[in-house]
């Protein structure tokens, strides 16, 4: 998966039930995606966007490449935005997670998302067993298309099955999969409702949301309801 910042539950869900996760970074950094931001709720009804700033890149600029602008005080901007959820249960745990999180000293996004994850998965008690991709130096065999990529990492890996989410179907042959003798399936995560203290909930919000009113148990639980689809 591509590195994601604080992303929504069922990317969880998704490292919980994997034994091996990649971060995956060598391909075409897309703006307006999820790699350097994610959404949690305003101060009022509705979200807002909490965001990691970049460097100037060209189109073309891979994951791996793409630079934060460490001369801005991202950090606490952050952490000034999710000040209104003072009297969410959670909030104290979780403003200290972000707080030694945050004094990473790196300016790579693949490596920053990363370490977030880490730092989201040991509070949650969830294994991460994970590697960059750009960092491995992998040797694979040629990609032919975007659904290759997986095909050909899982079989380097000798994996006997490569999981991912549903938006993602159209990419795959489930014929190459099969070929090569490993199981594709795809995770479904079943996003129930929370208390947020908002007359209208709002889904799909970052990890940050669900740990400031449910307990690391309680998380367990949502992330545990899933459904798997076979190809």
């Amino acid at each position: 998966m591509q590195p994601y910042f604080l992303p929504y539950l069922g990317y969880y869900s998704l490292i919980k039930y994997s034994a091996q996760w990649i971060v995956f970074d060598p391909v075409q950094f897309i703006r307006h995606g999820w790699i350097e931001r994610n959404r949690i709720l305003k101060p009022a009804e509705g979200w807002q966007y909490i965001s990691v700033p970049l460097q100037k890149y060209n189109r073309d600029t891979l994951i791996k490449d793409i630079r934060i602008r460490k001369e801005e005080d991202w950090q606490n901007k952050i952490l000034r935005q999710v000040e209104h959820y003072k009297k969410a249960p959670f909030y104290q745990q979780v403003i200290s997670l972000l707080d030694e999180s945050f004094r990473i000293d790196t300016d790579s996004i693949s490596v920053l998302d990363a370490h977030m994850l880490k730092a989201t998965c040991n509070y949650l008690n969830i294994p991460f067993n994970y590697q960059i991709f750009s960092e491995m130096n992998l040797d694979i065999e040629p990609v032919s298309d975007a659904g290759d990529w997986a095909l050909q990492i899982s079989k380097a890996l000798k994996a006997t099955q490569y999981v991912n989410p549903p938006g993602g179907m159209e990419l795959f042959s489930r014929e190459k999969f099969e070929e090569a003798g490993v199981d594709l399936v795809f995770l479904k995560t079943n996003l129930s409702e929370y208390p947020q203290r908002r007359k209208v909930f709002e889904s799909g919000l970052s990890i940050l949301d669900v740990m400031m009113f449910n307990s690391a148990e309680e998380i367990n639980v949502m992330l545990d309801d899933f459904q798997l689809i076979p190809a």
